[in-house]
């Protein structure tokens, strides 16, 4: 009996939505902290055939490319993971007008905010205070403006840079889960970067002072959120959620911070900014590459 075109579709998507639910289930029906603190442990173990091994089977499972590295060699798979780049090997637009890239990524969900609410993905949306930990003033100030969603995978290269010349307001950490933040459970999981520990980064970019918010989204095995501009001794989980004040200025493309594995950086940008019309979802971007232009008029 032949198969008609509908049933190959069916059988199709059946299948399609038989490796979701596995894969939802291998990441996030596993005990998300235990994992990520064994991560977290593991990855630093230097023994050499445990790196090599380690560091084989990542490279197995994900895209990795270590050409751009500054290092030939690592001690620790985790060492790979917040791997420093070769000078030049991230050009870094220089145009005054535009807001770059913070990291390397893919390009997720953006638009703008409308009635305080931002997509996670199509069709589903979350309460932009929500995910900035209740601070309801904040988001009013980013009302009406733009948003870009950046999904760093775990073979990407994971250090984030100051999208503009900018200065640190404040940063505040939020506790959370660790679901991973992959698109099938973005699909499955309400408001999951509102769940996950995160850190929220005002800045103030350019001249005129345009308020940018930067949220760091920690995920599944991401053993820790490292912002390099703060004192060594500042551990953001001991801050129980204290804003902490901040005078830092960084110049456009400067070292802000890594990841210990891959995660998600939310851009908020208040009215005025527009996304880089080039820009559509599932894009590769690069750190330094255009993500906004800013507004010509005052902040």
């Amino acid at each position: 009996m032949m198969t008609v075109p509908g049933s190959r579709l069916r059988s199709a998507l059946a299948r399609v939505g038989a490796q979701e639910d596995l894969n939802f289930l291998l990441t996030n029906r596993i005990p998300r902290r235990l994992a990520t603190r064994f991560m977290g442990w593991f990855s630093r173990i230097e023994q050499p055939w445990v790196r090599d091994l380690s560091i084989a089977t990542w490279r197995l499972f994900c895209d990795v490319d270590l050409s751009d590295a500054r290092d030939t060699r690592f001690p620790s798979l985790h060492a790979a993971f917040v791997r420093a780049l070769r000078p030049g090997a991230r050009p870094v637009e220089a145009d005054p007008a535009i807001l770059t890239s913070p990291s390397d990524a893919i390009l997720g969900a953006h638009g703008r905010i409308e009635a305080g609410r931002l997509y996670q993905i199509k069709g589903l949306s979350y309460r932009l205070a929500d995910l900035l930990g209740g601070d309801e003033a904040l988001s009013r100030l980013h009302e009406g403006g733009t948003y870009a969603t950046l999904r760093l995978t775990a073979g990407m290269y994971h250090r984030f840079h100051a999208p503009h010349d900018l200065r640190v307001d404040s940063v505040r950490h939020i506790w959370g889960d660790t679901w991973n933040v992959n698109p099938i459970a973005l699909k499955r999981v309400e408001a999951l970067f509102c769940r996950n520990e995160r850190a929220v980064l005002r800045l103030r970019v350019g001249e005129r002072g345009h308020p940018v918010t930067l949220v760091p989204v920690a995920a599944i095995l991401v053993a820790g959120l490292r912002l390099g501009f703060l004192p060594e001794a500042v551990d953001l989980r001991s801050t129980r959620g204290r804003t902490l004040p901040c005078t830092t200025r960084l110049r456009k493309g400067a070292e802000m911070g890594w990841f210990e594995h891959g995660s998600t950086i939310v851009v908020l940008a208040p009215p005025g900014f527009t996304l880089w019309p080039a820009l559509r979802e599932g894009a590769r971007l690069r750190m330094g590459e255009p993500l906004m232009r800013l507004p010509d008029g005052p902040a």
